[in-house]
């Protein structure tokens, strides 16, 4: 009997749902396609992002804010860029309601001269800015990040993954040339990589999209992969080269060494509360979430086994004083992040809401391991031996001293968990377009999921890639990057017959 009402191999989309309701991580809100982070999915979410910034300010880049609201004249400057997001734009039209037949409506007379957008990715409004902040070749490189929300006008939602509006950063820079904005678009890409695998302890594969998967306007465009238990990729991350396409949409030149004046090379890369939805499907079971200690909001929650007795008050105090204990030793470069459940509700109850929310360590502490000193735990990631759950009794004077390696040990195990996912569920034998359709053209049996292809690609353009775009879009299929490692030989392209110049990965997707 396990935790939640669904498993993944009956209704994997059943189930991530599931684990966002139990986990306690969201809910949605009354505004159609938006939602309710709460505290248990903001910490994971503030913690992401505060292992983030630090490498963003780590490598020379400082934090801004730029409105919400964006003139529409500052998109139609740019015109593959407001094609790519024309049909998810929100607009504001009006700046007062007014009261007519009993009900408010925008007050005709409060039209505004220029329509608003709001922010579904900010280079206009940054490339504004860029273009009065850069004058020489002295102001370069300006690298600079911003944390806020987007909206983009989602039709078919889901939480953390696709929402109308979500929480994100955004990295804008400019260069003097394209060897530098390149170094940097692959700066942002290595940082996205390192927080995925050491913090999320999410394996990606980092690669190059094809043209047809581009950032609206971008000359490049890379990204992180991340496989889900279900097979299907999420892209976790992107990170763009923009050539000089929006500095000259924008006019951001510079003086350059000999005096004369020099487009900037620009730059922007991103992640998302989309990382939430990656480790729900990466690290989630059948029993709920299971959060990485590097980015548990509480890394060993205590569960005092009370039963309305007067020496309740004695278990309490030994709880508190082990949660004290416990918060004056370091992991992951911070204090350990404890908590002592004292929630009104049957200990049992308690125990199983953070088995759900996925909390690495949950200790039950009874009379009995107070008046012998100890703490009885179990492991969220080794929750169960078999059906039976789990559990563990040491002296307190070991668990504190073993904590920290105990919680390294469970992130490096999720990890290692994922990663030897990832990497059995990567065909590489497939050798024609039929071998695709074989393979991706029969339905999964249930709990099966198929993984990945990596296949030699000869990177065509144009009509033909177009032609290749729609025979995998009838499987369901996309391509997702080709991965910065490469062999050193290529087969046939299964597409073209062509000459394969690097491998691709081929998956559905998220």
């Amino acid at each position: 009997m396990h935790a939640l009402k669904v498993t993944r191999a009956e209704d994997f989309p059943e189930w991530y749902q599931t684990v966002v309701r139990e986990a306690d991580l969201a809910e949605l809100s009354p505004t159609r396609g938006s939602m309710i982070i709460k505290p248990w999915g903001m910490g994971i979410w503030e913690r992401i992002q505060g292992e983030l910034d630090r490498r963003i300010k780590e490598t020379g880049h400082e934090n801004y804010y730029f409105p919400l609201l964006i003139p529409l004249s500052f998109f139609a400057k740019e015109a593959e860029h407001v094609e790519g997001f024309a049909k998810e734009m929100a607009v504001v039209t009006h700046h007062r309601l007014k009261a007519v037949d009993g009900s408010l409506k925008p007050d005709p007379e409060a039209e505004l001269t220029e329509p608003l957008i709001i922010r579904p990715t900010s280079e206009t409004i940054i490339g504004d800015a860029f273009s009065r902040w850069i004058k020489s070749y002295r102001d370069l490189p300006l690298k600079l990040n911003q944390w806020a929300n987007v909206m983009r006008w989602e039709m078919r939602t889901r939480m953390f993954l696709r929402t109308a509006e979500f929480l994100w950063q955004e990295g804008h820079t400019a260069h003097v040339d394209e060897a530098d904005a390149m170094d940097e678009t692959m700066l942002a890409l290595e940082m996205y990589r390192s927080v995925a695998e050491d913090v999320l302890a999410v394996p990606v594969i980092a690669g190059e999209k094809p043209e047809n998967e581009r950032f609206p306007g971008a000359v490049r465009t890379y990204s992180i992969e991340a496989m889900m238990q279900d097979g299907k990729a999420l892209q976790a991350g992107t990170s763009h080269y923009l050539g000089t396409h929006f500095a000259e949409a924008q006019n951001i030149r510079y003086q350059d060494k000999d005096g004369g004046q020099t487009l900037a090379h620009t730059t922007s890369w991103g992640v998302s509360t989309r990382l939430i939805g990656g480790v729900i499907m990466t690290h989630g079971d059948d029993d709920g979430l299971r959060t990485p200690p590097a980015i548990a909001p509480r890394q060993v929650v205590i569960v005092p086994m009370l039963r309305g007795k007067p020496e309740d008050e004695e278990l309490k105090a030994y709880c508190a004083s082990l949660a004290s204990e416990l918060g004056g030793v370091s992991v992951f470069g911070s204090p350990v992040r404890a908590l002592v459940d004292l929630k009104d509700a049957r200990p049992a109850d308690k125990r199983w809401d953070w088995v759900r929310r996925g909390a690495p360590i949950i200790c039950e502490i009874g009379p009995r391991d107070a008046a012998n000193g100890q703490v009885t735990f179990i492991k969220r990631n080794a929750l169960r031996e078999g059906e039976k759950i789990k559990s563990h009794t040491l002296p307190r004077a070991d668990f504190v001293a073993q904590v920290a390696a105990q919680l390294a040990a469970t992130q490096q195990e999720l990890f290692a968990e994922a990663k030897a996912r990832l990497d059995k569920s990567i065909r590489s034998d497939f050798t024609s377009f039929a071998d695709l359709e074989r393979y991706y053209g029969t339905e999964d049996t249930e709990g099966e999921f198929k993984g990945w292809a990596r296949v030699p690609w000869s990177r065509p353009t144009g009509a033909a890639l177009e032609e290749v775009g729609e025979r995998l879009k009838a499987l369901k299929l996309t391509i997702r990057n080709a991965p910065l490692t490469q062999p050193s030989s290529f087969g046939a392209c299964i597409f073209t017959g062509a000459p394969g110049v690097e491998e691709i990965l081929i998956a559905r997707a998220y």
